[in-house]
């Protein structure tokens, strides 16, 4: 088997190939990795291409975040949807197809397994404008499940769940218990009655909420979820935190240092000392995906720490391609192929798939209420929108994706906040005129 990594950011590549090689050494892996900062030569005559990639992740993130809501619109996050999302995923389509047609180039059979964000309107736009067979890959489903586990009061491994909807707005369709096949979801209602209201807030407030409305369990949490709802602020007490900057003293975008991004109040962003120790950190960005990082990379050095998977599902659906392996996963980003007749069909959407060599297949969606499935094909109308505004270097296409948005509520502002984000990130974007 041969890894070939690639990055246009040298350091980081010396680092990742660094990683590896002394992984590999100590698993007793005979592997051959190499590195490169040429994607040519990275991705000749690939099986599977892994994208993960990003552009001055927090600076343009926290312009997505602010820049809207400066406009009174009431967005959350920012990541993949709102107005927020839209840029993000312009930003990220440039970088993203250049890697797609040099695929179509040097390793047009390899499938895409991608990582990248925005999800959904990324894997949509690879099937509308190149050949590249590409999957999307989260795991939003297995953070769901862990308030189930934790309203249930039982493992999550033993709890069995099925889902659709959209990256980062889906829903437990039906939820079992794996050894005696109960349904689950009479036991969630009561539980979640009882629980107490202010319980892990930022993360589950509104989907429980969501879950009275609708009746079905939602996934993965507030902010992320919220990001596609136009009441979500509502429901997200760091709001005021996230990126928070004096803008009478600061001047981030300037000076090129974001503000620090506040994930939520379960860490306790505030419970800080005025002057903090020298040693202390007091950078809260991503904290436990900052610290797991720090630990795998460690393990591969130190003979004392344990070395175990990521629980990622890249490699196994490769595997299950590569092998005819016929396996089934519970969430991928894939485009609808009618196996859920109340969305829109191309739609990209997060369902249940089988995998073999002859490909990934969506498998049979249960129906969503009515308003859900309204929501999430309104996103899907957004999805097409981005994609034409990208191809046709359009403002106007733009525009008329950001007036669907939910938390959009104004056409003078949104026009004027397209022409400020555009300015703002012209480094980044790709070319948009009116």
């Amino acid at each position: 088997m041969e890894i070939y990594l690639m990055d246009i950011a040298k350091d980081a590549l010396d680092l990742s190939h660094n990683f590896c090689v002394k992984l590999a050494e100590r698993l007793g892996r005979k592997v051959s990795i190499n590195a490169s900062t040429d994607l040519a030569r990275a991705l000749e005559g690939a099986d599977f291409v892994i994208t993960a990639i990003e552009k001055e992740r927090y600076h343009y993130w926290s312009q997505d975040f602010h820049i809207p809501r400066r406009y009174g619109f009431r967005q959350v996050y920012g990541e993949n949807g709102g107005p927020g999302g839209m840029f993000h995923t312009l930003r990220n389509l440039p970088p993203m197809m250049e890697i797609a047609h040099a695929m179509e180039k040097h390793c047009p059979d390899a499938w895409m397994l991608n990582y990248t964000n925005p999800e959904a309107k990324l894997v949509e736009a690879f099937y509308d404008l190149t050949k590249v067979k590409a999957v999307g890959i989260c795991h939003g489903e297995v953070m769901g499940a862990y308030p189930l586990s934790l309203f249930l009061q039982m493992p999550m491994e033993r709890i069995g769940y099925k889902c659709v909807g959209l990256n980062h707005f889906g829903w437990y369709t039906k939820i079992w218990d794996k050894e005696t096949g109960e349904d689950l979801y009479p036991k969630l209602r009561e539980a979640e009655r009882k629980g107490n209201p202010l319980a892990h807030w930022d993360e589950y407030a509104m989907v429980r909420t969501l879950f009275r409305v609708y009746g079905m369990w939602p996934y993965p949490s507030t902010n992320h979820i919220g990001e596609y709802v136009a009441w979500a602020d509502g429901f997200l007490a760091s709001s005021p935190l996230q990126f928070f900057f004096d803008p009478m003293v600061d001047d981030p975008w300037g000076t090129r240092k974001p503000p620090e991004f506040v994930y939520s109040i379960d860490y306790n962003p505030t419970g800080r000392k005025p002057f903090p120790d020298k040693d202390e950190n007091t950078n809260v960005n991503e904290p436990i995906e900052a610290e797991l990082a720090k630990g795998a990379y460690e393990s591969a050095f130190d003979p004392n720490k344990e070395v175990h998977g990521s629980g990622e599902n890249g490699i196994p659906i490769a595997e299950a391609i590569f092998f005819n392996k016929p396996t089934e996963f519970a969430a991928l980003n894939i485009p609808n192929d009618g196996a859920a007749k109340d969305l829109p069909l191309g739609m990209v959407i997060e369902c249940a798939v089988k995998v073999d060599a002859s490909g990934i297949k969506p498998l049979p969606c249960d129906p969503l209420p009515r308003a859900v499935a309204h929501m999430i094909s309104t996103q899907g109308a957004i999805h097409k929108l981005v994609i034409e505004a990208y191809k046709e270097k359009s403002r106007l296409k733009l525009l008329q994706a950001v007036l669907l948005d939910p938390t959009v509520s104004s056409y003078h502002n949104a026009v004027c906040m397209i022409n400020e984000i555009c300015e703002l990130q012209k480094d980044a974007l790709p070319e948009l005129n009116w």
